[in-house]
């Protein structure tokens, strides 16, 4: 017996040696994250704003850590196709997954059958960037401001339209919102595309429309669209003449811009996922990533995974409501 007994506390003694190992062979492994190619997915097309933003980010990354972050484009569906692909992924910090506003906060409320829950399925990394939209015209309607267009609007229901590249996305949403805030309505027009879209306001077939800074201010520039409103917080560096909407004189709080999002599978260690945050901020804080995105009208953003899940939880409530005021569901 107390030979047994011998053997038995040796045995124990063992396991919890090993026990209390654990959590520095866990540090040892995070602190060597990653040792193989990281594949990050980006659910839009190369050249887009989306890719823009995440290959930037991504090269200053992997240059700070040492590592290799490649990116692999799942485009379709309006973003839901790559995105379900990286929420499904095996969960060790090796896909990773970039979204925005649209395909996370937005589809959830439009779309009768999302493949993937955007808050049970996606565990947040950072908010890599915002980007405003404007409301654009063309220079012919007989409206100014905000202000203006809201009482135009109000003295022809119906009668003033305005184009989208697509149901339920964010410019669409964001005109519902504006004339659900606004207390008037317009004719949708839809569009297979941005670009077809301001096209046609360009022309004066269609009267106005929300759309990014970056795809609308050249053409401000030009005088070939009537910049109403920024929706953002604050005047543009890039076009410091655009008033706010508070200041347009529409409704004053009203936001509309697409935020640039890195996310991860939801069961990716949390601190591995604390390392990702820690080299995001690092790279998007940087001067240089700093100024490459000022000159796109991106600000960067880099804020703490909790941050961006709220960001996300609000940006889901207030589509919901603008979503069930219009009655609208795409199948």
């Amino acid at each position: 017996m107390p030979l047994e007994k011998h053997k038995m506390g040796a045995a124990l003694l063992a396991l919890a040696s090993l026990t209390a190992l654990m959590p520095f062979c866990a540090g040892a492994q995070t602190a060597a994250y990653p040792v193989k190619p990281v594949r990050v997915i980006c659910p839009f097309p190369a050249g887009g704003g989306l890719d823009i933003i995440l290959r930037a980010m991504l090269a200053k990354m992997g240059d700070n850590m040492k590592a290799s972050f490649v990116i692999e484009t799942r485009a379709g569906a309006n973003g839901i196709i790559g995105m379900d692909i990286g929420a499904k992924a095996v969960p060790d910090g090796y896909t990773l997954i970039s979204g925005t506003t649209g395909t996370v906060t937005i589809s959830p409320s439009t779309m009768s059958k999302m493949p993937f829950d955007s808050l049970r399925d996606l565990a947040p990394v950072t908010n890599m960037g915002d980007a405003p939209f404007l409301l654009v015209a063309h220079p012919s309607l007989a409206a100014r401001n905000a202000r203006e267009l809201i009482a135009l609007a109000k003295s022809r229901p119906g009668e003033l339209n305005y184009g989208s590249p697509g149901v339920g996305g964010t410019n669409h949403l964001g005109a519902l919102l504006f004339s659900q805030s606004s207390g008037i309505h317009m004719t949708h027009v839809v569009f297979k595309g941005s670009q077809p879209m301001l096209v046609d306001i360009m022309g004066g077939h269609v009267m106005m429309g929300f759309d990014s800074l970056q795809a609308t201010l050249p053409h401000i520039k030009s005088g070939r669209l009537r910049a109403l409103a920024i929706g953002s917080e604050k005047r543009t560096l890039l076009a410091p003449d655009i008033p706010t909407m508070r200041e347009s004189g529409g409704p004053p709080q009203f936001l509309l811009g697409s935020w640039y999002g890195f996310f991860a599978p939801a069961a990716v260690p949390a601190d591995i996922i604390a390392k990702l945050n820690t080299e995001a901020v690092k790279a998007l804080l940087s001067p240089e990533l700093r100024e490459r995105f000022a000159g796109i009208g991106v600000t960067p953003i880099g804020d703490t995974p909790e941050q961006f899940a709220a960001t996300i939880r609000n940006d889901i409530a207030k589509w919901a409501k603008v979503v069930r005021a219009a009655n609208l569901r795409i199948e």
